[in-house]
């Protein structure tokens, strides 16, 4: 495989600031619907990407799971990785990519746990099989095997059959509250547009980024 040789050329229409609201947060919300009328599937899917006390960085995809005028939400198992990165550098960047339209979203800010009852309330949303699951997987543990996880799940799941399953003590969300966004417009010979909102006091301030 010749990694180098694999490219597309981005033939897209004009971004600038003119183009776009003044609040990244109606901005995100005008290319997220445009995204989601090219392709529904997965669109609310993004990157997290955290770092360890040490400076030590991980990524993964998430689903976003709220947007509220603080921030971003998303839910997880607290004793993951990911979540003790979170509590212990309660910083964090989320990526969108949306291919068809050669677009990313950066946002980056400071992380929050959410509260109790709003993890309680989206968990009981969820289908009961992930609501079990979350008691049968203790997150990023290393566990003997496959089986031993599934003979988990089914003793978890007898136990709770018919009763409403509750929300363990280390399951929930968490939001990113931004101070930082940057839309990505990807355009012909790699000069895209970019276009930044960075938080000044209670103001975004815009800016065009060179590519």
């Amino acid at each position: 495989m010749n990694y180098a040789d694999q490219r597309r050329e981005y033939i897209s229409k004009e971004f600038d600031i003119k183009d776009t609201d003044k609040n990244p947060f109606t901005q995100f919300e005008k290319w997220f619907g445009e995204a989601m009328e090219i392709d529904p599937q997965d669109t609310n899917a993004f990157m997290l990407s955290t770092c360890s006390k040490e400076g030590k960085p991980s990524s993964r995809i998430m689903l976003l799971k709220g947007v509220d005028d603080k921030g971003f939400v998303f839910y997880t198992n607290y004793l993951g990785r990911k979540s003790k990165e979170l509590i212990e550098n309660p910083f964090a960047s989320i990526l969108f990519f949306f291919k068809e339209l050669h677009r990313q979203i950066r946002i980056e800010g400071r992380i929050e746990k959410v509260t109790r009852e709003e993890s309680a309330e989206y968990f009981h949303s969820r289908p009961v099989e992930s609501q079990v699951g979350a008691w049968a997987s203790i997150q990023s543990s290393k566990i003997e095997s496959r089986e031993s996880l599934e003979k988990k799940f089914k003793d978890y799941d007898k136990e709770y059959e018919g009763k409403e399953v509750p929300l363990p003590d280390y399951w929930g969300g968490f939001r990113l509250i931004p101070d930082y966004f940057e839309f990505w417009q990807g355009r012909e010979s790699r000069l895209h547009d970019r276009i930044s909102y960075e938080k000044e006091n209670d103001s975004w301030v815009q800016s065009r980024l060179s590519p």
